[in-house]
Order: C-alpha cells, then structure tokens, then sequence
C-alpha cells in the first residue's frame, strides 16, 4: 500500500471536532463584525487598509518566539490568524474565495509538497526533503507558466515569487539565492569578499550625502547578504540577533548610569565606551 493511501490515525476524534468547532466560532465572529450592523471599523476595512498589520503581527509572534515566551506567542498566533480570517471574510464579502478556500488551498499544497509522506518518494534527512521541495516548485512553476501561455499572458518570472514588501536584507538573500540556483553565482565565498571589496570602492568613490553614495552603500550590503548566503547565515536573522544584542547592552548601560545617578547624553566619548566595555563584561559577551 503506498503512502498516499495511508491517513492520519485519529488517537482523539473529540479533540479534533472540538478544535473545529472553536474555529468555526472564530470565523463565525469575524463575519459577524463584517455585517451591517456590526463593527463600524471592522466593516470599512479592505485588504489594502490592513496590510501592514498582517506584517506586524507576525513581527510580534516572532518577538515572543525570541523571547521564549509561549503566554505571550499564543496570544500572538491568534493576532496573526485574526488577520487571515479577517482577510478571508473581505474576500468572501467581494465573492472572490473564503477561508474554505484558504484552507483547502493550503492543505492540498502540504500534501503535494510531501510525497515523502503522503506519496512514494523517500526523503532520508531534511536536505533530501529540500531538494524535493526544489523539483517539485519547479514543476509547479512550469504548469503556471503552461498556464499563462495557454492564455496569453505573461509567463512567471525568475522573482517574481519573492514578495517586494519583504524586509530588505530577507529579499536580497531570496532573490540572490533564486539567481543563484539557475547558475548566477560566484565559486566561491572569497570571491564574494571581493565582490564587498569592489563595492566598498565604488562607494567610497561617490559623494558624500549624494544619491548615487546610497546607492552604492546599498550595493555592498546586497554584497554582504551574499556572503551570509554562502555562508550558510540567514542575513535577516543574523542581523536581528547583533540589534538585541545592541539593545541588551545599551539596557545595561542606561541601568549602570540610572545607578549613578548621571545621564548617558551627559557623557564623553570616553566615559560612554567605558560603559558599553562594562556592559559587555556584565552581559558575558566575548566581543
């Protein structure tokens, strides 16, 4: 028997119809909130109006995940989800799909996506699982492209899978990891130390406070995305990790000066890099 004919053993039905119920009444509420007589605020919103708050909801969960704080990422999670109901219900209300939809949608794509699971491939490790997932997007890819043709229309670029409202560092290693999988790419991680090198002149060579100077300075950090990218480094993460480490130690400082009672704008140069090499020691930091 293969895997795809193999289904999910159901240890606790109860359970299971219990969590179905609970989302029901959660969709049921959002429409509500969408009706006439509902929420003035809730009624006016398009997709448009609260595209942003899908972006700092999901900041906030992660925020809670970095913190290891699972009280405060359940409330989180239910902020993110709010907003893809929400979502959802603005979209049945314009009769373009609902959250049955949204649902089947992905669940479909999980299956499809898991034919080590629920198909015939193997998958030994999570690299074999990544390179599964490679052939088969491409695969996707290609019947969207045999789609557009048959219609007419413009077939799907290279990126054009890689949202443009991305955080800027994230984007870069997206798009330059998607170039490099075609054959973009350098041989080598020190190749793209030069590469940093290069751009480093390019913008040391441009006029201070000038539009071609940012762009420059724009070009080295794509550059140094890249070297995270061959590294094996998420750039986005990396850099998020090197803030909080800032913000801890900037913390520590303002707590060391609260303490002596004096304040960190009336310091010198010298007295605030002392306190920045006392918050390191307190924090344990090497460097």
């Amino acid at each position: 028997m293969g895997k795809a004919s193999q289904q999910p053993e159901c240890r606790n039905v109860e359970t299971l119809v219990q969590a179905g119920d609970t989302f029901q009444d959660f969709v049921d509420t959002i429409w509500r909130l969408r009706q006439p007589d509902g929420c003035p605020w809730d009624r006016k919103q398009t997709h448009a109006s609260i595209a942003k708050n899908m972006i700092e909801e999901a900041y906030e969960a992660v925020d809670c995940i970095e913190a290891n704080d699972p009280v405060h990422l359940c409330e989180e999670l239910g902020d993110v989800l709010m907003q893809v109901v929400l979502h959802a219900q603005i979209a049945r209300d314009a009769e373009e799909f609902s959250i049955d939809d949204v649902v089947r949608g992905v669940n479909e794509k999980l299956i499809r996506r898991h034919p080590h699971v629920f198909g015939e491939a193997d998958a030994k490790n999570s690299d074999e699982v990544l390179a599964i997932w490679d052939k088969i997007k491409l695969k996707e890819k290609a019947a969207r492209n045999a789609s557009a043709e048959r219609e007419d229309e413009r077939p799907e670029g290279l990126l054009d899978g890689v949202p443009t409202s991305l955080p800027a560092l994230m984007q870069a290693q997206k798009v330059s990891k998607k170039a490099a999988a075609v054959g973009f790419e350098w041989e080598s991680v020190e190749d793209v130390w030069n590469k940093v090198a290069e751009e480093r002149a390019e913008f040391e060579a441009e006029e201070p406070g000038t539009d071609a100077r940012a762009m420059e300075f724009g070009d080295l950090l794509f550059a140094l995305v890249n070297v995270a990218r061959k590294e094996g480094i998420d750039a986005e993460s990396a850099l998020r990790a090197s803030t909080m480490k800032f913000r801890h130690r900037w913390e520590l400082m303002e707590g060391a000066a609260l303490d002596e009672g004096v304040s960190l704008e009336s310091l010198s140069v010298k007295e605030l890099n002392d306190m920045w090499e006392g918050a390191k020691a307190i924090a344990g930091d090497e460097e």
